[in-house]
């Protein structure tokens, strides 16, 4: 790692990265309305985004000073969908991300390359920094001996041995790899109120990645409306006087 890449990378340090994507579909699902989110997260103080996509990441290199996590996903192939071959990882730094994020597990890659086979070419033909993004500890020490820069939580919770396991985020899985392994740890996956995100911080993290509760109004909603539905299922209690006191 260069001194310019060292110093991406302290820059990121106990901060903020919101995660600026949207699927098909939705709303916001367009190159304009991502980059007004990566501005508006550079305005409250974010460190860095993540971005999906190339067009997204060309745009947002070009109208937002921040750097970014960036992304490409494909189709489910194998599971592995996140950034899942070379070709991939170099186009995401072509378009101007300064870290590519791809899948850190220990799942075949749909080209065959292994892990390490990947992480050294994007190293030889790129100045990009690497971020494996694993679902458990062992994918943590395997991506570590591959040669990643970092490490996100962001699959916990997402493959076929840990979709089970979690509903909100994988606190044990944060607390593992930064006490186990010597690298920069991003603490990532259904952090969805400051609370989490001070308490990943607290336990080591590097950063942490905030998605769906900045930037998923649906999502947002949804969360609010499940509360009061669940609520109001509980039949008409006593009013609580001493709320927003």
């Amino acid at each position: 790692m260069n001194s310019t890449q060292q110093t991406l990378l302290d820059s990121l340090r106990g901060g903020l990265i919101v995660s600026c994507q949207a699927n098909p579909g939705e709303a916001f699902f367009d190159s304009a309305s991502m980059a007004k989110f990566a501005s508006t997260a550079h305005a409250g103080g974010a460190v860095g985004v993540r971005v999906q996509g190339l067009d997204d990441i060309a745009l947002i290199h070009e109208q937002v000073p921040l750097p970014q996590i960036g992304l490409w996903k494909t189709e489910d192939i194998n599971n592995v969908f996140i950034t899942p071959t070379l070709d991939h990882a170099i186009a995401v730094a072509a378009a101007g991300a300064e870290i590519i994020a791809l899948d850190g597990t220990r799942r075949p890659r749909p080209d065959g390359r292994t892990l390490r086979e990947t992480i050294t070419a994007i190293h030889e033909r790129t100045d990009a920094l690497v971020m494996a993004d694993v679902a458990t500890a062992a994918d943590g020490l395997a991506a570590t001996d591959a040669g990643t820069d970092m490490i996100s939580t962001a699959l916990s919770g997402y493959t076929a041995d840990t979709q089970e396991e979690h509903d909100g985020p994988d606190f044990e899985l944060v607390r593992t790899l930064t006490t186990t392994l010597d690298l920069p740890i991003f603490a990532e996956g259904r952090f969805r109120t400051p609370e989490h995100a001070a308490g990943a911080i607290k336990l080591g993290a590097h950063g942490v990645v905030v998605g769906a509760a900045i930037t998923d109004p649906t999502a947002i909603s949804t969360w609010f409306v499940d509360a009061i539905s669940t609520a109001s299922t509980r039949g008409a209690a006593a009013p609580d006087r001493t709320l927003g006191r």
